[in-house]
């Protein structure tokens, strides 16, 4: 089983909240990292998601960050409501 992991930055304008984060979070820049395993057995290489995370600050020592496992719906909810909260 072949296995990548693909990373983004994503930007939030306003504070948010991500389903399975209990905190707010402040807006900034983030970085996701998306998991993904290569489906066997076709004659073309294809992908599916198996994990999703994000880096978050720490509720710890200031700057530290910890990540976080996520929904990749959630993300993309949060990402709509940022976007709809700018207007």
């Amino acid at each position: 089983m072949t296995i990548r992991s693909r990373r983004e930055s994503v930007t939030f304008r306003h504070p948010f909240h991500i389903r399975g984060i209990a905190r707010e979070l402040p807006a900034g820049a983030y970085e996701v990292v998306t998991d993904e395993e290569m489906i066997d057995g076709l004659s073309f290489a294809a992908w599916r998601r198996v994990a999703t995370m994000i880096m978050v600050p720490s509720e710890g020592p200031r700057g530290t960050m910890e990540m976080v496992s996520i929904g990749s719906v959630d993300l993309a909810d949060a990402q709509a409501s940022d976007a709809s909260a700018a207007r």
